[in-house]
């Protein structure tokens, strides 16, 4: 019971962490979006995304490795846990380094081949200074997340944002006419001071409460790597056509007739504003896939299919009644909330057209946490793989012809295909029955049903206007009479109960 609880309360603690971290994020893309300029936002994207790649070649996903291989290990008897943190340490060292010296040597051409024409040679030579502290905290993050302490992992993520964040506000409020290299510098100095101060907490953490093991581990260093390699390859793989598909797309844009700065700016609003909205909802799934990656580890090494099983049922009718009510409120306001975040007509018609497709962006997020947990990386590459190839190949056709609305049908295209796959491999692996019409059908046709029901009621009483708080009221009244169905629909078997979901992945 006391593991049940512990589960249920990081879940909840992760879900509020994981809230404040995504509401901060956008509001600081909104403050850098008004004082720099959407160019600017642009800019530090592509500069994230290019740092993302870096980081990962750097640690190979270390968060992911230490926190599945070191549950793997927990599952044993007689175990050695911390040997297996020892063994992702030593080896995220080697890499950051290695990625380092690279990065340092070629910052001139990577600079002009990355970033269509943009000159940051200086903002990538500081780049090194990230990557080591970075990889390392990563490690203690996957740890401390596999010992069930996922709340030092979130308290960790969020010193980390908040002194990036204070040290980016700070410089940007003093920069004067910021160029490129500035913009750049602005984000790595933020970057390395969030860094810093989060792998000294998890230090601080790990040597305070840490009780040293005394058991034999049951991997060298050597198999630690071959173990490792397929998640690693997985994650360098992902990383690398991500940052590719971002580095297409301005320089398609301006295959439309768009100039550099036009098109930094388009692909700022869309990657600062656009996204972070559609996946805004998402705050819950994010905070339970680092748990169910640990929780679907422990239980595909001990066998244990049922258990999996159950687990996957149960996520996947959830995600789907969740994603279905998000992508309805997004297509309704979807207008309304690009133009309070600052995007303009372009965001909110992008929010908009995109909100259908949010129900199967969701559901990566919980497929890949159970494939992951389950060893399947090779199938996991070789999705992303092809999904990628699909959306940079749409990227490629489409954004010079058709500017936003190619990376619309980009997403689109990738997106269904690809999560489509992944649903059927788990329910193939898994040998989980799947029920369209109810966990599909049921959901969308509840959404709209209480969608018009909430409209009646608003109108009748005159508070179906437009400004904000009507907004939210009507949100609040949509979400009650959305999942108070469900609720009643299912109450005396508690079929859909948040709680059973939990207890039900620690039994």
């Amino acid at each position: 019971m006391f593991f049940k609880n512990r589960l249920i309360r990081d879940t909840v603690l992760l879900t509020f962490m994981q809230l404040f971290l995504d509401t901060a994020s956008l509001l600081l893309n909104v403050f850098i979006t008004k004082q720099l300029g959407a160019e600017a936002i642009g800019i530090l994207t592509l500069m994230g995304s290019f740092l993302g790649l870096a980081g990962i070649l750097s640690n190979g996903n270390a968060f992911l490795c230490t926190s599945r291989l070191v549950s793997e290990e927990m599952g044993k008897t007689n175990s050695n846990p911390d040997k297996i943190l020892a063994h992702g340490i030593k080896l995220c060292i080697m890499l950051s380094v290695s990625v380092s010296v690279i990065l340092f040597i070629f910052a001139e051409p990577l600079s002009s081949k990355f970033f269509s024409g943009a000159k940051m040679e200086t903002a990538i030579k500081f780049m090194p200074l990230a990557l080591i502290s970075g990889a390392v905290s990563a490690c203690f993050k996957g740890y401390f997340n596999a010992s069930r302490k996922a709340s030092v992992s979130a308290i960790g993520d969020i010193i980390e944002f908040i002194i990036k964040s204070l040290v980016i506000i700070v410089m940007t409020i003093s920069a004067t006419n910021p160029d490129e290299n500035s913009v750049c510098r602005i984000m790595i100095a933020g970057i390395i001071a969030g860094n810093v101060f989060s792998l000294f907490y998890c230090l601080t953490v790990f040597a305070k409460n840490h009780k040293k093991c005394t058991g034999k581990c049951s991997l060298n260093f050597r198999k630690y790597i071959s173990y490792a390699f397929p998640i690693m390859a997985g994650s360098i793989l992902t990383s690398a056509l991500s940052s590719t598909n971002d580095a297409l797309i301005p320089m398609c844009l301006r295959q439309n007739g768009d100039s550099v700065n036009e098109a930094l700016s388009r692909f700022g609003i869309f990657e600062a504003i656009v996204i972070p909205t559609l996946f805004f909802p998402s705050v819950v799934l994010c905070s339970m896939s680092g748990i169910i990656v640990s929780e679907s580890a422990r239980a595909s090494a001990s066998g244990n299919m049922e258990r999996i099983r159950s687990l996957t049922e149960r996520l996947t009718r959830y995600t789907i009644i969740f994603a279905v009510f998000a992508s309805a409120v997004l297509m309704k306001f979807g207008d309304t909330i690009g133009e309070l975040l600052g995007g303009g007509e372009l965001a909110g018609k992008m929010i908009t057209i995109i909100a259908p497709v949010v129900p199967f962006i969701y559901m990566e997020i919980i497929s890949e946490a159970l494939i992951k947990g389950m060893g399947l990386q090779g199938f996991s590459s070789l999705n992303y793989l092809a999904e990628y190839a699909i959306r940079i190949s749409v990227v490629l056709i489409f954004v010079p012809k058709f500017s936003f609305y190619g990376i619309v049908a980009s997403y689109y295209a990738s997106n269904v295909i690809g999560n489509c796959m992944r649903l059927i491999k788990i329910m193939k692996h898994t040998k989980t029955p799947f029920r369209p019409f109810k966990i599909i059908a049921v959901p969308v046709i509840y959404a709209f049903l209480t969608m018009g029901a909430v409209e009646l009621i608003t109108h009748i009483t005159g508070a179906d206007g437009e400004r904000l708080p009507e907004l939210i009221i009507f949100v609040i009244l949509w979400g009650i009479a959305y999942f108070g169905v469900f609720v009643a629909m299912n109450y005396e078997s508690s079929e859909f109960s948040g709680r059973k979901l939990l207890c039900n992945i620690n039994k």
